[in-house]
């Protein structure tokens, strides 16, 4: 045994009733280590769901599910677990995608991905200057945030307070 490498400390052995606590297995104090250990086990609460809304006055949509915003939305030629929403915008003068742009949520983020859209995507978060995403360019936005992707059509991200009692334009295909 070499000192220098070893490092385990042995102890005197004790006595039952020398002050060391032993637990019932079926005792108040094991059910009190039980209930931290599900405390610690137990999964964090989901954060809120944002939403947004397509015009001043468009329906509200809860970003329960990655959503596809454009003239002709098409999902992903790789499918996921759960299908993204698809949410068709009228372009008279065809200035949308038909697959222009992607929001989801991830924890207490929204992201907004322009997906390489022909005539991109401004995005305009509260207190800052208009900023055009490039082809395939993401960015985390917050509340109040406004996305011109063309035609007349304008994207508001709402926060939670506000999304929260509706769901709605097509549920995820």
């Amino acid at each position: 045994m070499d000192p220098d490498l070893d490092d385990t400390v042995v102890g005197a052995p004790r006595l039952p009733g020398d002050g060391v606590a032993t637990l019932d297995p079926n005792g108040a104090g094991a059910a009190a280590l039980r209930a931290e250990a599900a405390l610690r086990t137990a999964p964090p609460a989901p954060a809120p769901l944002y939403g947004f809304r397509l015009g001043l006055d468009g329906e509200i949509v809860t970003l329960d599910a990655t959503t596809i915003v454009g003239r002709r939305p098409r999902p992903p030629r790789i499918p996921s677990p759960q299908p993204p929403r698809l949410v068709a915008v009228v372009s008279p003068t065809s200035d949308v995608s038909s697959t222009h742009l992607e929001l989801r949520q991830r924890g207490s983020s929204v992201i907004v991905t322009d997906l390489h859209s022909t005539n991109g995507s401004i995005v305009t978060i509260p207190g800052s200057a208009p900023t055009r995403l490039r082809p395939g360019e993401a960015m985390v936005v917050t509340p109040g945030t406004l996305i011109d992707i063309g035609d007349g059509n304008r994207i508001e991200i709402l926060s939670p307070r506000l999304a929260a009692p509706h769901h709605t334009i097509g549920a995820p295909s």
